[in-house]
């Protein structure tokens, strides 16, 4: 039997960031300020910087004795959150978007749930969302729940990444963010992951999330379900039970027919064919030509 090897560090924290200094610099504040890290075991904290052209060094700088900091050309969130787990070593891993915050408390509670349930690979929690510096109620949509709930990850990311405490192990079995997606590279994960492993989440609100800000990367690409039915196409080569299997296409049915609605009303009909293709490969009806009606809850 091989031998086990300890890890060197307890818990890895990664901030992924590009051109936001002036968020950036109160979430590593948030970090610095958890209260786990007095008297408890070592721990390390990198901020990956994704070819930032503002002061982002310079503000980091600010930290180095705490600190690490590394820079890659421009590759987008999932390169720099996968450069930062090649990079660290922890047993848990932690990461934080460079414009939310961490409350005090968040790795304390979250480290006292993971001794208590060690058979358990992921822990979130509930989350304050903050909207242009106004405080906004998450829409029912984006209710959170805890167990098995893969059916639940399908319609949209439930996946919260900066409210996330992970056992890095996971990573092993279900791979890295998909470097291929720009964006929904989260709702990516949450399937891989859910489909394979309870996700719990705490009912206290243990981060912050500031929205509203114009570089969003939601606001950045339009039309959020092309990059949803990618992942889910992606997700028909697993190896999914017949329940899962059957979940998968009927929401990428469901997404396929709100991206031709959208593409058909806008003149856009070959824009539309490569969906419209999907759903002669995995819908119930391909025959039918989609109606124009209103999405439910179709982006968020």
């Amino acid at each position: 039997m091989p031998e086990v090897k300890h890890p060197d560090f307890e818990i890895s924290v990664i901030i992924p960031t590009y051109n936001r200094s002036g968020f950036l610099l109160e979430a590593i504040r948030s970090v610095l300020d958890q209260d786990y890290w007095t008297g408890r075991g070592a721990w390390e904290f990198v901020v990956v910087d994704d070819g930032s052209t503002d002061d982002t060094a310079e503000a980091v700088r600010a930290f180095e004795d705490r600190v690490a900091y590394v820079r890659q050309p421009h590759s987008g969130v999932s390169a720099a959150r996968n450069l930062g787990l090649r990079l660290t070593r922890g047993e848990f891993v932690a990461f934080l978007d460079s414009d939310d915050l961490w409350e005090p408390g968040k790795i304390t509670r979250q480290m006292r749930f993971m001794e208590e349930q060690p058979e358990a690979v992921v822990v979130c929690s509930e989350e304050t969302w903050i909207r242009n510096g106004v405080f906004v109620n998450p829409r029912r949509k984006h209710r959170k729940y805890s167990g098995w709930v893969f059916d639940r990850f399908l319609p949209l990311c439930l996946l919260s990444l900066s409210s996330a405490l992970f056992r890095r192990k996971v990573f092993e079995e279900i791979g890295a963010f998909d470097e291929d997606l720009p964006v929904c590279e989260d709702y990516d994960l949450g399937i891989r992951l859910a489909r394979r492993h309870p996700v719990y989440y705490l009912p206290e609100a243990l981060i912050i999330k500031r929205g509203g800000h114009a570089d969003q990367l939601s606001r950045e690409y339009w039309g959020m379900d092309r990059f949803r039915v990618s992942a889910l196409e992606k997700a028909l080569a697993l190896d999914l039970t017949p329940e899962q299997n059957r979940l998968v296409k009927e929401e990428l049915t469901r997404k396929c027919r709100i991206l031709i609605n959208g593409f058909h009303k806008r003149g856009k009909i070959a824009e539309a064919k490569p969906y419209e293709d999907l759903l002669r490969r995995y819908g119930t009806d391909p025959g039918s030509k989609p109606s124009i009606s209103q999405p439910r809850d179709g982006d968020g």
